[in-house]
């Protein structure tokens, strides 16, 4: 059994996650988040700790990450970067080191021709925030894993290649399902992937964009 704190607790990907975790593991769960009444259906599972908390406040972050063995972050946002400096200030401040970090394609300019071009400008307020973010966990000395998941869907599959930073990510899509089995292989496996930057997308997606844009 390991304990698991879940950063942005109530975005979809961490949501899926939640529920496989506590369906298909015996890990405890500490679910961080704003207005954490937004998961009070878990409120009464004895494997599940609510904590009503800001990424930002990092005394805050601590203390949720204190009884984990396993940290893992589903935050976003164009002040990505900053939070990313809190959570891994709160790891230093608790030495925790294992972590579990989601980002996006495009974080190391890894995505090339037309679909390269087109994912810069279409998320481009959001890309200083993931590459800088990339950066910190390279220089932070945490055991991480990096997830950039291509454009999500709600779609209801687990249809997914694994790309390394030495490989070009391609495919246009993937779901929120399938980014939520690969964070569930890594914590069942936390030795694998250790300071690894994966790339996510269903096989056969490869385009100029996603298919619904």
């Amino acid at each position: 059994m390991k304990k698991v704190t879940i950063i942005g607790a109530h975005g979809a990907t961490a949501q899926i996650l939640t529920k496989r975790l506590l369906n298909e593991t015996d890990d405890k769960l500490i679910l961080f988040l704003r207005n954490a009444q937004r998961l009070n259906a878990y409120s009464d599972n004895e494997r599940v700790t609510l904590i009503d908390g800001n990424v930002l406040k990092t005394d805050e972050l601590a203390n949720a990450m204190k009884p984990a063995d396993i940290i893992y972050s589903n935050v976003g946002g164009t002040d990505l970067a900053d939070q990313t400096e809190s959570i891994l200030a709160a790891m230093k401040q608790t030495n925790k080191q294992r972590l579990i970090f989601i980002s996006a394609l495009g974080a190391h300019r890894e995505v090339p021709g037309k679909f390269g071009e087109w994912n810069e400008q279409a998320i481009a307020a959001f890309l200083p925030g993931f590459r800088k973010s990339a950066q910190l966990l390279i220089n932070s000395g945490v055991i991480y894993t990096e997830i950039r998941p291509s454009w999500l869907t709600n779609n209801d599959e687990i249809d997914y290649e694994e790309k390394t930073l030495n490989q070009s990510l391609t495919g246009t899509e993937v779901s929120r399902a399938s980014v939520a089995d690969f964070a569930l292989k890594v914590i069942n496996a936390p030795e694998q992937y250790q300071k690894e930057s994966i790339g996510l997308n269903k096989p056969n997606t490869d385009g100029d964009k996603p298919s619904w844009m």
